[in-house]
């Protein structure tokens, strides 16, 4: 994949696009089981993951099965461009509604959660933890406002084709713990 970050990103989510059914429901299913082992093995107790949309890996199994396990699970809740995310309480009672970027989101009366761990969206990571979002820095600027708090580790969710050498970085990107696909789960060289 080029380095160029928008045209690696447009290469990645084109190759996530052609995922097969079967191919997606299966990651899915290995992320909700691992993805609660993973928390507990950081001594988490808030988990935030996402409202996957489009074709991003399906976050429903993982939800629940955190749920199960007994985390707070909290959904991101999209603000103005330019702030953090915040995140609200996810059970599976909750009623989601439309947030601002046309993503389900807890209700604004559902109670605020501090994540401990993050499973976190992307379109392209490498290995040294650095990743390609959609864009907008929502992430980004989450973590750093997370971690100036507190410890927390951020987990990537992707397939292993949307792996690149390299990723440019700036002094505003946060990098990932480490990363979950289908085939492995990474351990980034930027946290090991």
């Amino acid at each position: 994949m080029t380095l160029d970050k928008k045209a690696a990103r447009t290469e990645a989510l084109a190759l996530r696009a052609k995922i097969s059914p079967a191919e997606a429901d299966a990651f899915a299913q290995r992320l909700a089981r691992i993805g609660p082992e993973l928390a507990r093995a950081h001594g988490a107790r808030a988990v935030s993951a996402f409202a996957s949309i489009g074709d991003e890996i399906a976050t429903g199994p993982l939800l629940a099965a955190l749920h199960a396990a007994g985390f707070v699970v909290g959904l991101p809740i999209t603000g103005k461009i330019g702030t953090p995310l915040s995140f609200r309480l996810w059970t599976p009672e909750t009623r989601m509604v439309e947030g601002r970027m046309r993503i389900p989101e807890p209700p604004a009366e559902a109670a605020p959660v501090v994540p401990d761990v993050l499973f976190v969206p992307l379109a392209a990571f490498d290995r040294r933890g650095h990743r390609i979002g959609y864009g907008a820095g929502f992430y980004d600027r989450t973590l750093a406002a997370l971690r100036a708090e507190k410890d927390v580790v951020a987990i990537g969710v992707a397939y292993a084709g949307q792996e690149v050498l390299f990723v440019p970085n700036d002094d505003h990107d946060e990098p990932l713990d480490m990363i979950v696909t289908e085939k492995d789960t990474i351990l980034t060289a930027d946290a090991a």
